[in-house]
C-alpha cells in the first residue's frame, strides 16, 4: 500500500500524526508546505493526502484543486481551525474526503485516516475492475444502432436528447457520449455530472442546478457550487428533463443560450463552459402542446435526438446481460458467482420486463442472494416471473421525429458494450404496500401546525433526514461512502448532514 501523506507546516502535529499512525502500521511521508508535495507527485504519489488549510507556503485549498487534477480519486483530508469552518465546508464540497477540524482528537484522527484508506482502495478495485468491464452490452440490432450513433456523435459536443423508457440505461449513454467526445473543453477530460429533475423538490432544484449563497434562504448556511459549476469544462446530463418546472425552465434557456448565470441570492454572474445531455421517458412534443414545456427549450435541447430501445425490442441482448449482472451482483456480494439454465433463460426472455434493464438487474441481485443452489432453474425465478401473469408494458411507441437516422451512422470499433443498467437496487415493493408512515408524518405536521411551532419545516426535515441516513449507516455497518451512493447523494453531502444533525457521536 501506498504512504499516507502529512501537510502541515507545524512539525508538532506533523510528529504526532507520524507516530500515531506508524504504530497503525502505515507507512508516512511528511512535508512542510505544498509546494514539496507538488514536487513529489512528480515521482509518486500517496494513498491518502492530509493537509492542513492555512499554511506560509500556500494554501491547503489551492493544494486540493491542483491535487484533484492530478488524481481525481485521491482522498484528501483538510485539517483546520474551527475559524475557517465555513469557509472551509464551503469550499471541500468541490473535492475533499473529508475536514478535520483542529485541535482534534488522535483516536478520531486516525480513524478518519483508516476510512479515507479503504476508500482509495475500493476506488482501486473499481477502477481496476471497469478496466475490465465493456462499455455497454448489446448484439441486438437496435442497440448497435445506438453504438453507431455514440460513434459518430463523439466527434462533436454537440447537445444531445436521449429519449427511452424508465431503466432502459439512458445516463450509460449519456456517461458514454461524455467519454468518447472530443479532449478539450467541455469534453472527455472534465467532469460527468449528473442530476435526476424529477427526484429533486421544485424548491431546491434551482439551489441544486445553480447553486446559492451563504444566507439566500434559511438553512443556507455556506455558499453552496451548483451542477453548472461543478461540470464547468465538462458535461451535465439533465435526466427527466421533462418533469422540470415551468419556471426552471426559462433559467436552464437562459444558461444554454448564453452559458451565464447567477447563484440562488447571488448577484454576480457566472459563466461555466458545459456540454448538455439531458433525457426524458416523456413525449416533449405532446408536453409542449400541453403548455407544460416551453418549445423554444424543447428546440434547444432537440439538436440531436438518440433514442434507446426498451428491453423488450432487444430480448436477445437479455442471455449476456443476465451473465453480466450474475457476476456483478457476485462480486458485489463477494460471493461464487451463480450460472444459470437455458431453461431459465427462456423464461426471463418472456418476461416483458416493464422496468427494462434496470429491473433485469435487480432480479439478478434478488437470485444471486435467493435462488438455493448454485445454477439457476426456472422454479428459482422471483414471484412475478413465476405468477403467470406477466406484466404487459406500454405499446412500443413509433421512432420519434427528429431522431438520429442510424442507416448514416459510422461503426465504433471500441464498441462494445458496458453497464447498460444504473446501479443495483433492491427489487421495488409490490404496490399497495402500507403508507401509514405518511399517515403518521401528516398526523405530527398538523400537530405542530396548530400548536404555533415556528419551525415546522425545520424539525420535521431534520428528523426526516436523520432517520434516512441512520437507517442507511445501519445497513452499510457505518460506511459513509456505501451509505451515500444507496441513498443516491454525494459523499460530501452526508458527511456534512452527518455533521449538522449531530449524527457523529
Amino acid at each position: 500500500m501506498k504512504p499516507i501523506w502529512i501537510v502541515d507546516d507545524d512539525q508538532s502535529i506533523r510528529f504526532v500524526l507520524e507516530k500515531a499512525l506508524a504504530r497503525e502500521q502505515f507507512a508516512v511521508r511528511s512535508f512542510s508546505n505544498p509546494r514539496d508535495v507538488l514536487s513529489a507527485l512528480d515521482d509518486d504519489e500517496p494513498q491518502v493526502l492530509v493537509s492542513d488549510i492555512r499554511m506560509p507556503g500556500g494554501s491547503g485549498i489551492d493544494l486540493l484543486g491542483k491535487v484533484k487534477q492530478r488524481l481525481p480519486g485521491l482522498p484528501v483530508i483538510i485539517m483546520t481551525a474551527y475559524s475557517d469552518l465555513d469557509s472551509a465546508v464551503s469550499a471541500f464540497q468541490g473535492g475533499a474526503f473529508e475536514y478535520l477540524p483542529k485541535p482534534f482528537d488522535l483516536t478520531k484522527a486516525i480513524e478518519l485516516i483508516r476510512r479515507a484508506v479503504d476508500e482509495s482502495l475500493r476506488e482501486e478495485v473499481r477502477d481496476a475492475a471497469a478496466a475490465e468491464m465493456p462499455e455497454m452490452l448489446g448484439q441486438a440490432p437496435a442497440m448497435q444502432d445506438v453504438f453507431r450513433a455514440i460513434g459518430r456523435l463523439s466527434q462533436s459536443n454537440v447537445t444531445v436528447l436521449i429519449t427511452g423508457e424508465s431503466g432502459s440505461g439512458k445516463e450509460l449513454v449519456a456517461r458514454a457520449l461524455h467519454k468518447h467526445s472530443p479532449r478539450g473543453d467541455a469534453g472527455a477530460n472534465g467532469p460527468f455530472i449528473a442530476i435526476n429533475t424529477a427526484a429533486i423538490p421544485k424548491d431546491l432544484l434551482e439551489s441544486e442546478l445553480f447553486g446559492h449563497e451563504r444566507g439566500a434562504f434559511t438553512g443556507a448556511q455556506t455558499m453552496r457550487r451548483g451542477r453548472f459549476e461543478q461540470a464547468d469544462g465538462g458535461t451535465l446530463f439533465l435526466d427527466e428533463i421533462g418533469d422540470m418546472p415551468f419556471d426552471l425552465q426559462t433559467r436552464l434557456l437562459r444558461v444554454l443560450s448564453d452559458g451565464q448565470f447567477y447563484r440562488v441570492g447571488g448577484h454576480q454572474p457566472l459563466k461555466a463552459n458545459v456540454r448538455v445531455i439531458a433525457a426524458t421517458h416523456q413525449n416533449l412534443e405532446q408536453r409542449v402542446r400541453e403548455g407544460a414545456f416551453r418549445e423554444d427549450l424543447f428546440h434547444r435541447l432537440n439538436v440531436i435526438r438518440l433514442r434507446l430501445p426498451p428491453l423488450r425490442e432487444r430480448k436477445e441482448d437479455i442471455p449476456a446481460l443476465t451473465r453480466f449482472f450474475l457476476a456483478k451482483s457476485a462480486k458485489e456480494l463477494g460471493v461464487e458467482a451463480k450460472r444459470i439454465t437455458d431453461a431459465a433463460l427462456e423464461r426471463l426472455m418472456g418476461f416483458d420486463f416493464p422496468g427494462n434493464v434496470r429491473q433485469l438487474e435487480n432480479v439478478c441481485h434478488w437470485l444471486t442472494v435467493m435462488a438455493p443452489a448454485q445454477v439457476i432453474e426456472p422454479k428459482d425465478m422471483p414471484p412475478e416471473l413465476l405468477s403467470g401473469e406477466v406484466p404487459r408494458s406500454a405499446p412500443v411507441p413509433a421512432a420519434e421525429p427528429g431522431a438520429l437516422a442510424s442507416a448514416a451512422v459510422s461503426p465504433v470499433t471500441s464498441a462494445a458494450p458496458t453497464l447498460p443498467a444504473a446501479a443495483a437496487q433492491p427489487v421495488p415493493a409490490m404496490v399497495g404496500q402500507s403508507s401509514g408512515w405518511l399517515t403518521d408524518l401528516q398526523r405530527e405536521a398538523r400537530r405542530l401546525l396548530e400548536a404555533g411551532d415556528p419551525e415546522v419545516w425545520d424539525t420535521l426535515t431534520r428528523q426526516f433526514e436523520a432517520r434516512l441516513i441512520q437507517t442507511a449507516l445501519e445497513i452499510t455497518r457505518g460506511r459513509r461512502i456505501e451509505a451515500a451512493h444507496k441513498l443516491g447523494i454525494g459523499r460530501n453531502t452526508i458527511t456534512r448532514k452527518i455533521q449538522e444533525l449531530d449524527l457523529d457521536r
